[in-house]
Formats: structure tokens, sequence, C-alpha cells
């Protein structure tokens, strides 16, 4: 009989609705066992359970990912035919992502779901998500991190860990970055979604080299800014303490605000320079790759002196960045770090 580990950390997924107030529930996560072994879809699989995590994802913080992370380096994984974690949906991408960098290199699947609904809830996905995660693993047998989400179409969508961004707050809909997703699962079997971004299946199931670090950790003294109109840099005021490094998102056509009036208050150029003076980096993402058109703001950002993450989702980077600043104290290795290819982070954009 095969052996899958089931990881519960609560989310929506382990939680149960009481006069219209959602919360975990200390039995909900098991409830979802017994969900399957009593559906039609059941298969005989010994699932080994464990619980390191119990709340809901809004409250999850980079520590919690240490937690997942030591709850399963303790383990021979090659025992297991996979793993599934359950999860809630609004972390979700960012657990993924740190989940694909901490076990790029894992010999057995690993499945990150979620539901968009409690498990008593008709309208919850939780169940066929679970069933497709098990199906997954056990037919298919693909190496690495995925997340697998039924939309709204009723489609079983799988995900590269890396590369799931996150879910409208209209819609609840998750996506892959550019749209490209990894596949869907058919009637239990998984489709390969063919896009030249998309690793080949053999490629998936050679042995992949672990990258190895100094330490694990996840620095929580990087500060995540997004743009918007009249946004004041001058209310960011490092004197006291500075951060590690800014990681600063960009508008769509990869732009920022670089008005040099107004005494420089809403400039990200002067704002950059700034923080450079202080010794505090700054990244910006997303952006496609820098070789191609720019427009001039975003040129006079990259001369200012910031660092961009091409081609990467926000969530990738952000979580990427906090990771190579936990786990290294100079900044050669730092920027190494950010360049190497753990799972697919990186994809292959068309410039306009």
């Amino acid at each position: 009989m095969e052996k899958i580990l089931a990881i519960f950390t609560g989310g929506t997924i382990g939680s149960k609705k009481t006069d219209k107030t959602i919360n975990i529930d200390d039995n909900a996560s098991y409830y979802l066992l017994d969900l399957y072994n009593n559906s039609e879809q059941k298969k005989e699989v010994l699932f080994e359970k464990v619980q390191p995590l119990n709340i809901l994802s809004e409250n999850l913080i980079t520590k919690d990912w240490l937690v997942l992370y030591e709850t399963l380096s303790q383990l021979d994984l090659s025992s297991y035919k996979g793993i599934v974690i359950t999860h809630g949906t609004d972390t979700l991408p960012f657990t993924s992502a740190a989940m694909s960098y901490l076990f790029h290199w894992s010999p057995i699947p690993i499945v990150i779901t979620a539901s968009n609904y409690p498990l008593g809830d008709e309208r919850s996905n939780g169940l066929r998500n679970f069933v497709n995660s098990v199906e997954f693993i056990l037919n298919d047998n693909i190496p690495g991190v995925f997340v697998i989400f039924e939309n709204n179409k009723g489609e079983s969508i799988v995900h590269l860990g890396t590369r799931l961004i996150q879910a409208s707050p209209f819609t609840h809909e998750f996506d892959s970055v550019d749209s490209i997703i990894f596949g869907k699962m058919e009637d239990y079997k998984f489709i390969r979604y063919e896009h030249s971004s998309n690793p080949l299946l053999e490629e998936l199931k050679k042995p992949i080299k672990r990258v190895s670090l100094p330490r694990i950790n996840f620095a929580n003294d990087i500060v995540y800014i997004k743009p918007y109109p009249g946004l004041n840099y001058q209310y960011y005021d490092f004197s006291a303490q500075k951060p590690s490094a800014i990681i600063h998102d960009l508008y769509h056509s990869g732009t920022a605000c670089t008005r040099k009036d107004d005494r420089f208050q809403h400039s990200l150029l002067q704002f950059t320079e700034d923080c450079i003076d202080n010794d505090i980096e700054v990244f910006i993402a997303p952006i496609k790759d820098v070789s191609g058109d720019l427009y001039i703001s975003t040129n006079e950002i990259l001369k200012a002196g910031a660092h961009s993450l091409t081609n990467m989702s926000i969530e990738a980077s952000i979580v990427k960045l906090m990771l190579a600043y936990g786990s290294y104290s100079d900044e050669k290795s730092v920027f190494n770090i950010m360049r190497k290819n753990f799972f697919y982070e990186y994809i292959h954009v068309e410039n306009n």
C-alpha cells in the first residue's frame, strides 16, 4: 500500500463556520480525511498525519515556514509516495514559493492545496482539491513542489510552486505568472500545458542538485512597497532602524513614478538614491527581461542603482529575497543566490 504524508496547517480547509464566522477547528483537518475515505474516489492509501501548525493563513509569518521545514527535514522523504500540505488561500503563493526553494530537490511530489470554503459548505472545493492532489501523486509521480486548486470553471489546475500568484479578491481565482499554468488534472490524470516555459516531465524526473545554504532562515527586515499615485516616500524614515533591503513593486509595464517636482517626494528614483546612500539595497519586481525595450522611468531607476528581479512573480521575489538575506550575511552571496534558479521561478516572457 502506498504511503502519503498529510501535513495539516489550518486555513479555510481546516476551518468550520459558526454564526457567520470562519475559524480554525482542531478536528476539521482530520474531517478532510474522513470525507476522502468515504468518497467514491478513495484509493487504498496509508495516510501518515501530522499537524505542525493550525492557523488561519493570514496569520502566517516566516517562522512558520521554518516549522514546516523542520517537520519535513526530520523525515526520509523517499519513504513516501508523496506529500500533501493543506493550507489557507491568503498566503498560499508565499508558502508554495518558500517550500519550492527549500525542497526544490525533493525526490517525490509535494503538493500544496487549499479550499475556497470550509469543508462543511456545499460550495467547497476542498475535497476535490485533495482528491486530485492524491491522484497527482499516485498516478504521475512527478518530483517537485506544486499547487493544485480548482478554478471557478471546475477545472483542477496544477501550478508550479514558484509561479503561483495571489488570488483575485473578487473572484478568488488563482493563476500562475503570465497565466502559464503547469497543467490540469482531467479524469484524475495530469495533462501538461505545452509551453516553452514549462519544464518537461522527463526533466523534472531527473535528480536535482540541492542548492547548499549556510543556514536556513527568512529575513524579517525586508520592506515591501507597492506603488500608487501619490505615494510619498518621505514617510519612509529609516534613521532609527533600517531594513536590509527594499523590494519595490511596479506597475504592469515595469514602471514607477520618477517625477522630479514636489521636492522628489513621489520619486522612486530619488528614494532609490537615498536608500543606497544609507546602505540599503533596492530591488524592483516584477519586470520582464531588462534587455528589451523599457520606459525611460525604468531605465532611470536602474541607473540610480536599483536591482531588477526579472521574469519572476512578486510573491516568489519577496520570498526569495527573504531567504537570501536570512541565509547569508554578505551582499555578494545574496546576489549570487538571487541569480540561481531553484525550481523554475524564472519564466520566459516575450517582450512586446
